[in-house]
């Protein structure tokens, strides 16, 4: 048996499958995110290591869990948390959407004038070499204890294993790697006061990094010496879990971001577009990915915030009222709650609804956010595409994409057809998972390990709904271009 461990920022998800791959247990516990100030986005480490002990608490009462041979690691990436030379954690982890250090991006690419082209990657305040220049600016009594630099999935590993060490898709997201050659750069360290040996030891996705501490081992009713595997960054671990690992692939990811993930079998970069570009979980794999920062996160806002009702009960409502077409086209969302990656790079970005009157309903306003979301998504695919590198298929992920309304209006705007896999709402778990597979099993067949899901669905775009959902992308386009000198006001 193999468990994959995925620490979102939402949830923390585990997920156990067997020798064939097959999933036959899963637990999940929830987390929430702390905003103490604007643009700040902060999690207790505590909380999910809390989770952790949740999610296994549970697992430990069934029989499965005795054969469980390795644990892969997935998490939200970016973050950045601190540990003081005791292993202790100095302050609340600085969270991938956070948005506090657009200064110190300037300041990082004005003191290493090749950031681009060591990494692949423009400065951006979600990385997370730039929030340790902030910290080191406003917090220099913490910067100083610093003895280690975490990512969150990699401070559960040491909590489980109590080893430093990451992977290198996860490691990617910290503007510290070199990305082609993938390894810590010196220079990028040095530039914010740090060194190779305040970092983990990087490890390729599918290696051993240690193994499960025995009072754990004891703890959750485990028989066997439990290998703890590097695994990946949720994009890259959730595009192993669907079978994303080979050349020309491609997924949309709708969690709490969005993202567009290609596969590529050489580094390729292209930062003037705000494009990702990133080590795979893979050895020798790398990825082009663009992001938005608020995908189903602005669907949740909306439902708790707005209309009070869950989400669910909004979706039904939608499909049962049979809105597919475009109609009530004057209502628009911009879905810019916490700033924007692709293609804007913009930190101060806002959420706008624009086009409301009186004949306004919650319904329409519903329907504009899932539109607003669909188009920032298809801005950041456009922006990958123009790299040159291009999905042969796209597969879709994510909590967002259970829903089959809101994956035929992605399909319809992209005008491009979407592939719904089972299993694909656990897909970094499970990816996790799969990567232990093929570290600790002997002669394991590549092609059997990471084979995709059974097609659940296929959605073809609707060629006449896609040019009408054309014009109104175009407007959309249009409100962030004139609102942006006013964001700055706010």
């Amino acid at each position: 048996m193999f468990l994959g461990l995925d620490l979102g920022t939402s949830s923390l998800k585990a997920l156990v499958i067997d020798e064939n791959g097959n999933t036959i247990i899963s637990a999940s516990s929830p987390l929430s995110v702390s905003q103490p100030k604007p643009l700040h986005s902060e999690q207790d480490p505590s909380d999910w290591i809390n989770a952790l002990h949740s999610v296994m608490h549970e697992l430990s009462n069934h029989a499965c869990i005795k054969n469980i041979v390795a644990i892969g690691l997935s998490g939200q990436m970016h973050g950045a948390v601190l540990l003081d030379k005791y292993g202790h954690v100095l302050r609340p982890a600085i969270l991938w959407n956070d948005g506090r250090s657009e200064i110190e991006c300037k300041e990082l690419e004005n003191k290493v004038e090749t950031s681009r082209e060591i990494t692949g990657n423009l400065m951006m305040p979600g990385f997370t070499a730039p929030k340790l220049l902030w910290v080191k600016k406003h917090e220099p009594e913490i910067f100083e204890q610093i003895d280690k630099v975490l990512l969150p999935k990699d401070y559960m590993r040491f909590v489980l294993s109590g080893v430093f060490a990451s992977d290198m898709s996860d490691a990617s997201g910290t503007m510290w790697i070199n990305t082609k050659n993938r390894d810590w750069d010196e220079v990028l360290l040095s530039a914010t006061g740090l060194t190779k040996s305040h970092m983990p030891k990087l490890f390729e996705g599918n290696q051993i990094t240690g193994h499960l501490l025995p009072d754990l081992t004891t703890k959750w009713n485990m028989t066997n010496k439990v290998s703890i595997v590097a695994g990946g960054g949720d994009n890259a671990a959730g595009a192993i879990g669907v079978g994303i690992t080979k050349k020309g692939q491609g997924m949309l990811s709708l969690g709490t971001s969005g993202v567009y993930f290609v596969v590529s079998d050489h580094y390729t970069a292209a930062p003037e577009q705000a494009v990702h570009s990133f080590c795979h979980a893979l050895p020798d794999t790398w990825h082009l990915m663009s992001v938005i920062l608020s995908a189903a996160s602005s669907v949740d806002w909306f439902c708790n915030s707005i209309a009070k009702k869950p989400v669910s009960e909004l979706f039904t409502e939608l499909e049962n009222a049979n809105k597919h077409e475009p109609v009530n086209s004057s209502v628009f969302f911009l879905p810019y709650l916490s700033g924007e990656r692709t293609p804007h790079n913009d930190s101060l970005a806002k959420g706008v609804f624009f086009g409301l009157t009186h004949t306004t309903t919650q319904l329409d306003m519903f329907k504009a956010v899932l539109e607003g979301v669909s188009f920032a998504l298809a801005d950041g695919v456009h922006a990958l595409h123009d790299t040159g590198v291009q999905a042969n298929e796209i597969n879709i992920i994510g909590g967002g994409a259970q829903s089959a309304y809101w994956r035929q209006l992605i399909a319809d705007i992209l005008n491009q057809s979407i592939i719904y896999r089972s299993g694909s709402e656990t897909g970094p778990a499970l990816g996790a998972a799969r990567l232990a597979m093929q570290a600790v099993t002997d002669n394991a067949k590549y092609e059997d390990i990471y084979k995709a899901p059974t097609i659940t669905q296929i959605h073809e775009a609707n060629t006449a709904t896609h040019q009408i959902y054309k014009k109104k992308h175009e407007t959309f386009r249009k409100l962030y271009s004139q609102l942006k000198p006013l964001f700055k006001d706010l």
